[in-house]
């Protein structure tokens, strides 16, 4: 179809909406901790529901809009009326928010004549174009059949060494304040924090109201923050935001995946992996052993504590010291070797390392001599 692309317009629709191959879905779901009143009550004539909280996502799974199997996708595709020749134009009711996420889910499992509708229904509205009630809409069964697209989804067991590739940037869609942990994770029960390594590029910043952002925009808007050729990985809070990033790198020309788990998965099990040094991030390691010299004279003081802030993030140094009160000397020692040996320092490291320490310990003015006997321990046991 002519002027079908990964976007087409609210105009262009009008245009070709009763073409007898498109297929209009609307991929609508309310935001976390939204109100129902952000349910749309009307929708574009013609519209066929995609649900991506329960048809195409597994219900079963440990967290929220976990991608489905083959077969799941397959069969709810098919009762959608969807073929393997259809073109698919997919839309929600908040401008451009979970309908990329249905675009990424239909690309990732092989149909690839799909398109987001800028602007989405906000947009067909404010066109004065014509719209209907909500309702289902009976559908002859369709002959879609997948072809799972590994490269577009990563999963957790590879982020760890993806953070440290630099062929690889992750790329986190989530608020500023969410990010940098200065406000809670919407999500009840789930810790801030970051991925390691991991970039901030906030969704609403590649939007322009309920419209994405023009190509130039949105080629200087990620070219300020990437270097060239890298592969992009897309996180979030659950994979719903991340897949506009996606989006908007696959209109601009970028190798990009989704994270299909996001913070919530990763905050999850990285927060049960405390118990296992050698599965800590560098920051919660120099976190760990800040706060062990800090207490080697049983009292981490003010200006101490304000130094290690200035080091790790809250949320970082909030879990560290919860697990290192568990901990006796004996076990903190042991810890700080076991985690050291997962990651590889060298000499330069090393010093950067014991520098942060004399920094900190002197942050109240001396280091006294408990400190310095920590210190010291360090350097003997870690051979630095």
């Amino acid at each position: 179809m002519e002027g079908f692309g990964n976007l087409v317009s609210v105009d262009w629709l009008k245009a070709n909406c009763n073409h007898a191959k498109l297929i209009i879905l609307d991929a609508t779901i309310s935001k976390v901790g939204g109100t129902s009143s952000e349910a749309n009550i009307n929708q574009i004539p013609n519209a066929r529901f995609f649900d991506i909280k329960n048809a195409f996502s597994d219900v079963y799974a440990r967290f929220p809009n976990t991608i489905p199997s083959e077969v799941q996708f397959e069969t709810e595709a098919q009762r959608l009326g969807i073929n393997n020749d259809s073109y698919i134009v997919v839309y929600d009711a908040l401008g451009i928010y979970s309908s990329p996420r249905a675009w990424w889910l239909l690309k990732t499992f092989g149909h690839n004549n799909v398109a987001v509708l800028d602007g989405g229904l906000p947009e067909w509205e404010a066109q004065g174009y014509k719209t209907e009630k909500t309702h289902n809409l009976d559908c002859k069964p369709g002959n879609f059949t997948t072809k799972y697209n590994p490269s577009n989804v990563v999963y957790f067991e590879s982020l760890e060494a993806i953070s440290k590739d630099p062929d690889f940037a992750i790329i986190d869609a989530r608020s500023k304040d969410r990010f940098t942990s200065k406000v809670a994770e919407p999500r009840a029960g789930l810790r801030s924090g970051t991925i390691p390594n991991s970039i901030n590029l906030p969704h609403e910043a590649i939007l322009d109201g309920n419209k994405l952002k023009s190509k130039e925009d949105l080629q200087l808007i990620f070219s300020t923050i990437l270097k060239e050729n890298q592969h992009l990985v897309f996180s979030c809070g659950s994979g719903i935001t991340a897949s506009i990033l996606s989006l908007a790198a696959t209109i601009i020309g970028y190798n990009n995946s989704v994270y299909d788990g996001s913070w919530t998965e990763y905050g999850t099990l990285k927060s049960l992996k405390m118990n296992q040094p050698n599965t800590w991030s560098k920051d919660e390691l120099l976190a760990y052993i800040l706060i062990f010299i800090a207490h080697s004279d049983l009292d981490e003081t003010k200006k101490e504590k304000e130094y290690i802030l200035s080091r790790v993030n809250k949320d970082v140094y909030n879990r560290v010291h919860e697990k290192f009160e568990e901990d006796n000397d004996y076990q903190s020692i042991q810890n700080i070797i076991e985690a050291v040996k997962s990651h590889d320092y060298y000499r330069n490291d090393f010093a950067d390392l014991f520098a942060d320490i004399k920094l900190m310990a002197f942050a109240d003015g001396e280091m006294d001599q408990m400190e310095k006997a920590a210190y010291n321990l360090l350097k003997k046991i870690l051979k630095a």
